[in-house]
């Protein structure tokens, strides 16, 4: 029997975004690689007509976690590869494309648990509220949808290169110019900023190639509207300086 669908192929799969992300994180260097590796970073995804209705959200205040489906947008190109070289290989591996998390895939999408903060109105706009995510600023939302541990986790779940979370951190310290213009920030404008970088820079942010080297580079991650100078020493990080970017 010939199936006869009730709308052309080519409209069922036109998406449109139904959130745009506001986040801590402005560009893709020091994003986590992974979803709840920093319990720091929050955002904002402003929700977009027509669905800024909050009964389209009736029932989410009772769902701790969510998932989201969103368009690695700085991510998308003309043409795709088959195969990619993951981080957590050290770079110099190739696997599928499809048996890897890479934002460079066929379509860019990608999916994110994350933890919801709740609704809220903010100058005209319905805002959802998350954190623990791993989404750059101006990241369309496709979709929203309730986590369900009952069905979601899977106990004997496994993956042969990436069998344990990350758990090797670098020690992170400081500088007194950092710790005075953190001091001097809204901590309700930036909250948890200084547990944020941290974080980021923490499970070092550098390219596979590069990581577990000491360097005299510093570098630079653009967090909330802020640029972090941070510098790889012997055995720790450094954190130079958190200044407000022009």
């Amino acid at each position: 029997m010939s199936r006869h669908p009730s709308r052309p192929a080519q409209d069922a799969l036109t998406l449109e975004p139904v959130a745009i992300t506001r986040s801590c994180f402005r560009d893709k260097f020091g994003v986590p690689r992974q979803p709840g590796l920093t319990r720091h970073a929050w955002a904002d995804l402003v929700i977009q007509p027509p669905y800024n209705r909050e009964d389209a959200f009736r029932g989410l205040e009772n769902c701790s976690h969510l998932w989201l489906t969103f368009q690695f947008h700085e991510a998308v190109r003309a043409e795709w590869r088959p195969t990619i070289r993951p981080p957590r290989l050290g770079g110099n591996r190739k696997i599928g494309v499809f048996a890897s998390r890479s934002p460079f895939r066929p379509n860019s999408l990608g999916l994110s648990v994350v933890r919801n903060e709740g609704l809220l109105r903010r100058e005209g706009d319905l805002v959802l509220r998350i954190r623990e995510h791993d989404l750059i600023e101006g990241t369309p939302i496709l979709d929203i949808k309730p986590y369900l541990p009952f069905a979601d986790v899977v106990a004997d779940a496994h993956i042969e290169w990436a069998s344990d979370a990350p758990t090797e951190r670098l020690t992170v310290i400081f500088s007194d110019d950092a710790e005075r213009q953190l001091q001097a920030l809204d901590g309700d404008r930036y909250p948890d900023f200084r547990s944020l970088i941290e974080d980021v820079v923490a499970y070092d942010p550098r390219p596979s190639f590069r990581r577990g080297r000491i360097e005299e580079r510093v570098y630079g991650a653009h967090l909330y509207d802020h640029n972090v100078r941070f510098r790889f020493d012997d055995g720790h990080v450094t954190v130079l300086t958190v200044t407000l970017l022009d």
